[in-house]
């Protein structure tokens, strides 16, 4: 059998798996147990160690329930969901901070700079199908 996760290249990485649930365009890969993840030195990049299962959009409908397959993932859409869900909302606090500070009292400031991610949060939740096709991740058959 093949190795669990294997890099394909630079900036790829393969999980194996097995469809465990089709609905209309989308897939749930149960994903193999993986002993390769806790050694891998891409392991932060890559973002699937934790996880045991993944939704994966199809809209072609090849696939089969229990179908052995491999979940294909890019290193740059790890970095950019890290981006989004933490680095650019942290930015984001501290600058609220910031510049609040110099014209409110220190608590309002506080608060506006913790308030400031309801709307951040609203607006990535709004703009859900552009982030879904960005961090796009591909299914192969094995």
């Amino acid at each position: 059998m093949m190795m669990n996760t294997a890099p394909t290249a630079n900036d790829t990485f393969i999980h194996f798996g097995t469809i465990s649930r089709i609905e209309r365009n989308s897939l749930t890969v149960a994903l193999d147990e993986n002993a390769h993840c806790e050694s891998c030195r891409a392991k932060g990049s890559c973002g699937i160690a934790d996880s045991k299962e993944v939704v994966v959009s199809d809209s072609k409908g090849n696939f089969a329930l229990n179908e052995p397959v491999a979940v294909v993932l890019k290193k740059e859409t790890g970095l950019k969901a890290v981006f989004w869900a933490y680095l650019f909302p942290f930015v984001l606090v501290i600058s609220t901070l910031w510049i609040a500070s110099g014209f409110l009292q220190e608590w309002m400031a506080g608060l506006l700079s913790l308030l400031i991610l309801v709307p951040y949060y609203l607006i990535i939740y709004l703009l859900q199908d552009v982030f879904k096709q960005a961090f796009k991740i591909s299914i192969l058959k094995v």
